[in-house]
């Protein structure tokens, strides 16, 4: 426990300590008190940011909300066919960086686009572009939360209302409205916060229309100005704050929907609302299908706009960086050790952090620092990393620039996600095995290999899956900590984006997008033989 306080502090209280003091001082290193601050927002075309980044979330979260409720109501109260397809369509976003849709947006209704007569005569870089890519990112987190919010009803309180005649509003007034309420509040807050912090999508498609993430990059990497960088980060992290106090909030208050006496909800057929709900299924996979597929389609030909046949050529990367495939293979390092890293200390403090008796301090901190990566978004993790680990009376200054640490940056920005899975799957072992492991005098060690470790096998090789896709998309945290040897492939879809190569941009966010679906399906049978093996082990048959 005192080894993983260390690692959580050294590598996430730290850094975001000396980046809130550095928001004090100027260029010199002087402490300058407020005077960044009233700089930035006394500056219009500083401030502007916040009220843009504020916009453009709130318009992509309205419209996400109720695309993902009809989406998620389709896949969980209907009888509508192709749930499965639907379901893997949506989560196509999840395998790809933040950047690929951005791209897209730019070969469908860019300059040059296909189909710029759309926007009749209004651009695709600004607020559009960015709201269009952030429903696209969005989309799939949002249908899972609620998938999850409306798989939890009790089918007695629907047959109750069918049996009493009652309206169908009234239904939804009474019954599913309280069901679904505070999982709509939790998506809202989500949506909105990861709009606010996404820096992927406004740097391709944003044009000249600032949001708070791309100020930072400015600042930091066009101005060298850290200390205005590190108040634009503090200033980013307050909607992120709230949001995680708000969500806290609403899951304080949310009381159990299903009991031990519920029965699953089951709905009826009825044609012609299953009908609606395909039609509207399909148009919104269709969306998701078009937007992968212009940028998969523009990675592969010759050059845009004028040479439409199809070749490899923008797949050699070499020709339009020195660095060639080596980002993408860098890409897969780093998410491997991400994976390996992350998963050992995930569960190994998990299962410390819930088996431990007494060292309540040391619990309660432990049990603050695994929250605090909720609301803290990358790109101000990436920044905070460089002013501390930058500093020359820090021993770890040889870490920077490093896969190492960009692996370790990578897992502390998504720790909180993977360490409740292992909590959640830690909580339902039964006490009585570490009991009975105590009566025989079976040590600790012995039982965790033994007993703990393979009854939660599924829970352990997912977060080894999610640590690894999340690592090959990751983009926000990374963009400040690489350097050119040890860059990655979605550092390089921006670099590459940054010169003017948008095809061999969009090559690299396709290979990308291929790696993260190859490991999903390897990783998908090998959860599968785990579970059906687990299965077998708990009917008394040979693991």
């Amino acid at each position: 426990m005192l080894l993983l306080l260390a690692f959580l502090l050294t590598f996430l209280a730290l850094p975001l300590a000396a980046m809130v003091r550095k928001s004090f001082e100027n260029r010199d290193g002087a402490f300058v008190g407020f005077a960044n601050y009233v700089t930035y927002f006394a500056s219009p075309s500083l401030s502007i940011s916040l009220w843009n980044s504020f916009f453009v979330a709130t318009i992509t979260t309205i419209i996400v909300l109720p695309v993902a409720f009809v989406f998620a109501f389709a896949l969980t109260r209907s009888h509508m066919a192709g749930k499965a397809a639907f379901r893997a369509i949506v989560l196509i976003p999840v395998l790809a960086p933040s950047l690929l849709p951005a791209i897209a947006l730019v070969y469908l209704f860019g300059n040059q686009g296909i189909a710029r007569w759309a926007l009749m005569g209004h651009s695709i870089y600004g607020p559009i572009g960015i709201v269009i890519a952030q429903v696209f990112f969005n989309l799939p987190q949002a249908v899972m939360l609620l998938v999850a919010t409306l798989s939890m009803a009790d089918r007695r309180l629907y047959e109750s209302a069918a049996a009493l005649k009652t309206s169908r509003l009234r239904i939804w007034l009474t019954v599913t409205w309280p069901e679904v309420r505070f999982g709509l509040a939790s998506c809202a807050l989500v949506t909105f916060v990861k709009v606010v912090t996404d820096f992927g999508s406004p740097i391709v498609i944003g044009g000249g229309y600032n949001v708070l993430a791309t100020d930072i990059y400015k600042q930091v990497v066009g101005q060298l100005d850290f200390g205005m960088g590190a108040v634009i980060g503090v200033v980013l992290m307050i909607p992120a704050i709230a949001a995680f106090l708000g969500n806290q909030a609403i899951q304080r208050r949310q009381q159990a929907v299903l009991t031990a006496r519920s029965v699953p909800y089951a709905p009826a057929p009825s044609p012609l609302r299953d009908t609606g709900l395909f039609a509207f299924c399909a148009l919104v996979a269709v969306f998701m299908l078009v937007i992968l597929g212009v940028a998969v389609w523009g990675s592969f030909v010759t050059y845009w706009p004028y040479n439409l046949a199809l070749s490899l050529r923008n797949y050699d990367f070499a020709t339009v960086d020195p660095s060639g495939w080596a980002p993408f293979l860098n890409a897969i390092k780093m998410a491997a050790l991400t994976s390996a890293i992350g998963t050992i200390i995930v569960f190994v403090g998990a299962y410390a952090l819930e088996k431990t008796k007494g060292f309540r301090m040391v619990c309660g901190l432990l049990a603050t620092l695994a929250m605090m990566p909720l609301a803290v978004p990358g790109l101000v993790l990436g920044l905070a990393y460089v002013i501390f680990f930058n500093a020359r009376a820090n021993p770890l200054e040889p870490l920077l620039g490093t896969l190492l640490l960009m692996a370790i940056g990578t897992l502390v920005h998504y720790y909180t996600v993977c360490h409740l899975t292992a909590v959640t799957a830690l909580k339902q072992l039964d006490r009585e095995f570490e009991a009975v492991s105590e009566s025989l005098k079976v040590s600790l060690f012995r039982t965790f290999m033994r007993v703990t470790m393979p009854i939660c096998l599924p829970a352990i090789i997912e977060i080894a899956g999610f640590f690894f896709l999340a690592a090959m998309a990751s983009v926000s945290v990374l963009i400040f900590i690489y350097a050119p040897d040890s860059r990655v492939a979605s550092v390089a879809v921006v670099n590459i984006n940054d010169a003017g190569f948008t095809a061999a941009a969009a090559a690299m966010a396709s290979c990308i997008v291929i790696a993260c679906a190859i490991f999903k399906i390897a990783h998908g049978l090998l959860s599968y033989l785990v579970l059906r093996s687990a299965m077998a082990w708990r009917a008394g048959k040979s693991l």
